[in-house]
């Protein structure tokens, strides 16, 4: 992550504190919070750090941690759909009053769609991923079994959340990240656990599963696009899909994955970014078109490898190779893409498509 981070803290109507991080300069791109966030925790080859450096290099990319989590005010008595947008407008209005394009990743695409009709002079580009118009407790229809799936997931929250044991976060983890190996689930589980208290985990969850933006989905005007994996399984494919349906003129896009959140080395990462930068009218190269590196098939094989979380000698252990060997693939690939780290390798990798298998 090279980019500089600005961290400010805002107040949102009802006094509580919001922090929020900036990185970059050139026209805003705005993120609206989703609830595991924590602006100060950027982990190499997370998604997290794959959109800072994705976006800084050609804008003022912001984001910001929800109400409860994070660096925000953790103690708050308010946790509520509307409480969202009012942050969400807190910050935009602290980073300028020029339209700004605007993403919302799961649980925050109602925010973000919610807030784009509300202040439609606003936002100029609108991206959701992995959205949805209605939850468990809002959809007029309710299949009593989907009803139930959402009681489980309160349930589970409200007795396992502060657990020591991760058992109950994994089932969490297990929808988040189903293709997502043993060091990958554990990363998460600890962003979990160092983002949210577990009354926070079900306040937020109740809020949630009671979001309903059909009525601002059909008053939106502005470029909207609609991303969704196909194999989603914490929010089914058909649900990214009605949400787009709702949105005049919506671009949907599906992608191919089933993790709720792509990694950075997946397709559906590629993908996205592919995606946003149409939508935005700037090429992938942006700012300046670079020739695309070369790796050897060995190169690229130990990187995906890197980009799954695994050491060098786990690499070592599948490849049949050496550590040292697979230490040397990995150096001779930093020097192929001019990277100085790991991460930064992978993420440059990515965005050329020298990882598909």
């Amino acid at each position: 992550m090279a980019a500089r981070r600005d961290i400010r803290f805002l107040t949102s109507p009802d006094g509580v504190q919001i922090a929020a991080a900036s990185y970059g300069s050139g026209p805003p791109l705005i993120k609206a919070a989703t609830w595991l966030t924590h602006i100060e925790q950027v982990a190499p080859g997370s998604i997290h750090e794959a959109l800072i450096d994705e976006f800084s290099r050609t804008r003022t990319y912001v984001e910001y941690d929800t109400r409860g989590c994070g660096l925000s005010q953790r103690r708050v008595d308010e946790i509520s759909f509307d409480a969202w947008v009012r942050d969400l407008e807190t910050v935009a209005d602290a980073y300028g009053r020029e339209p700004f394009a605007l993403l919302g990743f799961t649980c925050a695409a109602g925010v973000a769609v919610e807030y784009a009709a509300r202040h439609p002079e606003r936002v100029s580009h609108l991206i959701l991923f992995g959205g949805f118009a209605t939850s468990y407790h809002s959809t007029s229809h309710p299949d009593p079994a989907v009803r139930r799936e959402g009681d489980l997931m309160l349930e589970l929250a409200a007795v396992g959340w502060g657990n020591s044991s991760p058992a109950f976060r994994q089932v969490f983890v297990s929808r988040f990240l189903p293709n997502a190996n043993q060091a990958q689930w554990n990363a998460f589980d600890k962003l979990q656990r160092e983002t949210a208290s577990p009354d926070v985990a079900v306040r937020y969850l109740q809020a949630m599963y009671s979001l309903n933006v059909k009525d601002a989905a059909r008053r939106l005007r502005c470029p909207t696009l609609v991303l969704h994996p196909k194999d989603d399984q914490m929010v089914r494919f058909d649900q990214g899909r009605r949400l787009a349906a709702l949105i005049p003129d919506a671009r949907f896009v599906p992608l191919e994955g089933a993790n709720h959140i792509p990694f950075p080395a997946e397709p559906a990462y590629t993908g996205f970014v592919r995606e946003v930068r149409r939508l935005l009218g700037e090429s992938a190269e942006s700012p300046a078109k670079v020739p695309t590196p070369r790796l050897t098939a060995r190169q690229a094989e130990v990187l995906r490898h890197i980009a799954g979380g695994q050491t060098d000698k786990q690499i070592a252990g599948a490849l049949s190779l050496s550590p040292r060997t697979v230490e040397m693939h990995a150096a001779g690939a930093l020097k192929a893409l001019g990277c100085k780290t790991r991460a930064e390798a992978v993420h440059c990798a990515s965005r050329h498509g020298l990882l598909d298998a």
